[in-house]
């Protein structure tokens, strides 16, 4: 398996395609496009976090970069810190929501946003080169204890109604020993809310496997039943995604995140959405409630960020779990996922499994299969001729939209497998559209 690099970063199998080697290079490549200057540090709850730290504290230092370092945070908390310090970028050792034998190397820009195309390929190319800076500047090296806890405030800073009806609410929140296992209790504690922590210690040893799915969580399920609580949250192992129980137990999947955020910021805050083509049309469907656009990216919450941007975006993106408040950073972030689901439960008065019950009904089928790369780019367009008079949009691999439904072939950012997602009114329709892409692709 090659090391993945993608607008997601840099990942791989540590001490296979991962090496502390290989973090040096491309954190001192990232600092040298940067000149030097001021960036953030921080790891995930991986065990082999701190080896990759140190690996990029060293290759940042030759660069001529100045450290602050943030330990163990989450993604989102990077996000925020550079913005809040005005640094020209950051690094994160994460892998995110991949199993525990990954790890990688996430670059965020001056505005705490992915790298775009092309400036990441800048990056390989001076990797690539193995340019280095003049012994002559080597970088200082810092240390900052309070992002975690300026990151919760900013969150709580943007609350926009009364949540007092929420004082005394039970919720069950699964960290899965990453994280966000530190920081996110004062921002539920701050609400009002009874915590049960699952899953707190940020071990990275992973109770369960991290990405926040039906089919790993459960022990979540499990746990809100138990304890009577009114929603159960699910953050991934860097805390940028968030997955939702509802208070009978059931996961109501990773789409109904965004659109439930989506909805209370609409009714607030009516503005332009944004979100990648793989997001269900829920987004779409609440837009023209509210009668307002939204602007459809490739995969990628860089490419959400830059179009919320460029847009001036109310609320974005990913149908992953992954919303981005731009009044707290240009990252998905759980907390503001948090806070901006648990606002509309305030206001509204309704259970989560209400609050569902009233977001149009759809069904979405994804898939995934490990093939070679140049066959993903065969099957691409195999379905873009198939489908030729349905007007493919191909900005990411192709997405076919029909009346009922659509569907989308493309490789993933961060792993080595190409992924069929279907979305239809009914699970038919989404499976028809599925059975249709793979005759057509050969898979």
């Amino acid at each position: 398996m090659s090391l993945m690099i993608s607008i997601s970063g840099v990942r791989g199998i540590v001490g296979q395609t991962l090496t502390p080697e290989v973090a040096l290079e491309f954190a001192r490549a990232y600092g040298c496009t940067l000149d030097g200057g001021r960036v953030v540090l921080a790891r995930d709850s991986r065990p082999s976090g701190p080896m990759f730290e140190a690996a990029a504290a060293a290759g940042l230092m030759a660069a001529g970069c100045d450290i602050t370092r943030l330990g163990l945070a989450m993604t989102p908390t990077v996000g925020r810190a550079i913005r809040d310090g005005g640094y020209a970028g950051g690094i994160v050792i994460t892998a995110s929501h991949n199993p525990g034998e990954w790890n990688g190397v996430k670059f965020l820009d001056e505005l705490g946003v992915a790298p775009d195309p092309a400036k990441l390929g800048r990056i390989n190319e001076l990797r690539a080169a193995g340019r280095s800076a003049s012994p002559a500047r080597c970088g200082s090296d810092t240390y900052d204890s309070e992002a975690g806890a300026r990151h919760v405030a900013a969150v709580l800073a943007c609350r926009e109604v009364d949540v007092s009806a929420l004082r005394g609410l039970r919720v069950v929140l699964d960290s899965v020993n990453g994280a966000g296992g530190p920081s996110t209790p004062a921002l539920l504690h701050a609400f009002g809310c009874d915590l049960v922590h699952l899953n707190a210690e940020p071990s990275g040893r992973f109770a369960h496997p991290p990405e926040p799915l039906r089919e790993n969580l459960g022990d979540l399920c499990a746990a809100v039943r138990a304890h009577g609580a009114a929603i159960g949250f699910a953050q991934d192992p860097d805390a940028d995604r968030l997955a939702i129980v509802d208070e009978n137990g059931q996961y109501i999947g990773e789409e109904c995140t965004l659109a439930l955020a989506t909805l209370f910021v609409l009714g607030r805050r009516p503005g332009p959405v944004a979100a990648n083509l793989s997001t269900s049309r829920l987004v779409d469907d609440l837009a023209a409630r509210f009668g307002v656009t939204v602007i459809r990216t490739p995969v990628g919450e860089s490419h959400v960020a830059r179009a919320m941007l460029a847009n001036r975006c109310v609320i974005g993106g990913e149908g992953n779990g992954g919303v981005i408040d731009p009044r707290v950073c240009y990252v998905r972030d759980s907390l503001s996922a948090m806070s901006l689901v648990l606002q509309l439960l305030a206001t509204t008065g309704r259970t989560v499994s209400e609050l569902v019950a009233g977001l149009p009904r759809y069904t979405m089928i994804k898939q995934k299969y490990a093939v070679p790369r140049e066959r993903i780019d065969a099957a691409v367009e195999a379905v873009t001729q198939a489908f030729a008079d349905q007007r493919p949009n191909v900005a990411d691999g192709v997405r076919i939209d029909v009346p009922d439904g659509w569907v989308q072939v493309r490789a993933s950012n961060t792993e080595p497998i190409v992924r069929i997602i279907a979305e239809g009114t009914t699970e038919a329709h989404a499976a028809a559209l599925v059975a249709r892409v793979r005759d057509a692709a050969n898979l």
